[in-house]
């Protein structure tokens, strides 16, 4: 069958293992030097590991590959104790994988094992790439509101397959838009997702490519809308969209939003 499968770029992978601990199926080890995918079995195709690879070597692809088979990645984390149990059914449920879910618990309870799925998980990693999503400020505040519904934002951090991506309408914005542009959350953001990022300074910008196709084939988001400011270096940001655009196999619509340096809204149109 085809289905969204991660790949390792063997070529980029330095096999420092960083990613290992972030794939909540345990597919993935270090095998003669370099990542490898265990068994095409035991990935979902989430994208959970995405943004962990300080060399952008993992991206994920549709590919034929065998199916995923929640049972068989079940046998394999049950053997690693609770806390590695605990982290796989939460990062199903983050990802509304409610069949997968099912399918997870009745495995355990079909071996009588119990698993304390109140309690929170611990994270470990860094607290600005922990995913959180979240209502706005309440109606009625006194300051301006923000529209912000979810965390990490950074384009590096996300993983595209977040719930809060699914079939969305999304805003990539250069870092310097929403200081520019008073009215940014109100006009621009309310009702949509965000990612940010810097077409001159971010490295690993093949990486935001890599994403930018996922979000348009695997989260199948509605549409995007690229705001950039008039400086010709944040153009850049506009081409990534728009060689994502491309190279993805669903079409989704790009807007262009060009922001002037004292604030005001100088271009925008459908590209």
């Amino acid at each position: 069958m085809k289905r969204n499968i991660i790949q390792i770029d063997e070529e980029k992978c330095t096999g420092c293992g960083e990613c290992i601990p972030n794939c909540p199926e345990g597919a993935l080890e270090v095998i003669d030097g370099k990542v490898r995918l265990v068994s095409d079995l035991f990935c979902d195709g989430l994208g959970a590991c995405l943004g962990h690879c300080p060399e952008g070597a993992i991206t994920v692809v549709e590919r034929e590959s065998e199916p995923y088979d929640e049972r068989k990645v079940m046998e394999n984390i049950v053997k690693q104790g609770e806390n590695v149990i605990k982290a796989h059914l939460e990062h199903l449920e983050g990802h509304g994988e409610e069949g997968l879910l099912r399918e997870a618990l009745e495995f355990l309870k079909e071996r009588g094992i119990r698993v304390d799925t109140n309690k929170p998980k611990e994270f470990s990693g860094c607290p600005g790439s922990r995913s959180l999503s979240f209502g706005g400020q309440k109606e009625g505040a006194a300051e301006a509101r923000s529209e912000l519904t979810h965390w990490p934002v950074q384009l590096h951090l996300v993983s595209p397959m977040a719930p809060h991506y699914k079939g969305k309408d999304v805003v990539l914005s250069a870092d310097c838009v929403s200081y520019a542009l008073g009215d940014f959350h109100s006009r621009y953001l309310k009702g949509k997702s965000l990612a940010i990022a810097c077409p001159k300074l971010d490295e690993g910008q093949e990486v935001y490519l890599e994403k930018l196709v996922a979000l348009m084939d695997g989260a199948g988001i509605n549409t995007l809308s690229v705001l950039t400011m008039e400086v010709p270096c944040c153009r850049g940001l506009l081409n990534l969209a728009r060689e994502a655009q491309q190279r993805a196999e669903r079409k989704v619509p790009v807007k262009s939003v060009v922001v002037s340096v004292d604030g005001k809204v100088i271009e925008e149109q459908w590209v």
